[in-house]
C-alpha cells in the first residue's frame, strides 16, 4: 500500500481554543505544529482565518510558510469563509470578503491545496444566487492563487444539504478551480451513505476530511458538531467505507482529519497529533487498497 498523505486539521490539533465563539486562535506556536506534524508524519496542516490573523500580529506570511518548509510540510488548508452570497453592502458581506482576501493571501504565500468555503452560520440564499456567488468567488481566486475552492455542505446549510443539491452547485457553477469537501461526519449526520459518494464526478470530488462519531443524534447537534466528534475509528461511522467510495470515484488524496472533540483539544500537543494520526492511518491499514 502506497504511504497515505494526511493532514491534521486545525481543529484536530488547535489545543483548548473555543470552536466558533470566543478565542478561536490556538495556543499552540505554529512552529511547534508543524514540527508535531512531521514527527508523526502529516504531509500538512490545516489554518482558520482567527489563527492566521492572530499569527500576522507577529510574524508574515513569507515567515510562516518557511517555517513550514523547514518541517517538510507539503499541503495546506485555509478556511473558512462563509457568507460570500451576502448582498454587498451588508454587513456580513463586507465581513466576509475581507475574510476573502486573508485566505486568498494566504492560499497564494503557501500555494496552498484548497480554500475551504460553505454556510456554517445557516444564511439563507436562492441556489440559483449561490451558484452564480460561487462561481464568482471561484473565478475571483483563480486570479489571486493556485488553490481549489472546495464547498462544504452540512446539516447547517440551509441551502445546500443535499448531495444532489451539492452537485447542483458545483455543476451549474462549472469552475475548473471549485469543487466539493466531503466530511464524512457530515455525510453521517445528513444521512448519506458512502456508496451515495459514487455518484460524484472526479473533477469535482476535491477534498475528503474523516471524523467518527454517533450515529443517534445528541439532543444540541452543534454542541455534538464542535465538541463531542471522535477520531476515525473510535466512532459507529463506516469510515473505512467512506474512504473506499471515494478511492472508486478516483479521489487520489490527501485526506484530512477533521475531529472537533472537546476532549481531544485538551490533550498536550505530542497526544492530540499522535493519536489523530495513528487512528486516521489504521483506517487505511485495515484494507484499503
Amino acid at each position: 500500500m502506497d504511504e497515505v498523505e494526511l493532514l491534521a486539521l486545525y481543529w484536530t490539533v488547535s489545543g483548548p481554543a473555543d470552536v466558533h465563539v470566543g478565542r478561536e486562535w490556538s495556543t499552540f506556536d505554529w512552529r511547534e505544529r508543524c514540527a508535531e506534524a512531521q514527527r508523526v508524519g502529516f504531509k500538512g496542516l490545516g489554518l482558520w482565518h482567527a489563527d492566521i490573523e492572530h499569527q500576522l500580529e507577529t510574524r508574515t506570511l513569507t515567515e510562516m510558510k518557511q517555517i513550514f518548509d523547514d518541517a517538510g510540510l507539503t499541503y495546506l488548508q485555509v478556511e473558512f469563509l462563509a457568507d460570500f452570497f451576502v448582498a454587498r453592502g451588508e454587513p456580513a458581506r463586507a465581513e466576509s470578503d475581507a475574510r476573502r482576501t486573508l485566505l486568498f493571501e494566504t492560499a497564494a504565500a503557501f500555494g496552498a491545496h484548497h480554500i475551504k468555503v460553505g454556510n456554517i452560520p445557516g444564511t439563507p440564499c436562492g441556489l440559483g444566487e449561490l451558484t452564480e456567488a460561487f462561481a464568482e468567488l471561484c473565478e475571483d481566486a483563480a486570479r489571486h492563487t493556485s488553490a481549489k475552492v472546495v464547498y462544504e455542505f452540512m446539516p447547517f446549510d440551509v441551502n445546500v444539504n443535499t448531495l444532489d443539491a451539492a452537485l447542483e452547485l458545483v455543476q451549474s457553477a462549472a469552475a475548473p478551480n471549485g469543487g466539493l469537501a466531503i466530511d464524512t461526519w457530515h455525510m453521517a449526520k445528513l444521512g448519506i451513505a458512502p456508496a451515495s459518494l459514487r455518484a460524484i464526478p472526479a473533477e469535482y470530488l476535491t477534498w475528503v476530511e474523516l471524523s467518527d462519531g454517533q450515529l443517534e443524534n445528541m439532543d444540541d447537534l452543534v454542541d455534538e458538531t464542535v465538541n463531542h466528534r471522535r477520531l476515525p475509528g473510535e466512532g459507529e461511522f463506516d469510515i473505512v467505507a467512506y474512504v473506499e467510495a471515494c478511492q472508486e470515484v478516483g479521489y487520489p488524496g490527501p485526506w484530512g482529519v477533521e475531529v472537533l472533540s472537546a476532549e481531544l483539544r485538551s490533550l498536550p500537543i505530542e497526544e492530540e497529533f499522535t493519536r489523530a494520526y495513528e487512528t486516521t492511518a489504521a483506517q487505511f491499514a485495515a484494507g484499503v487498497a
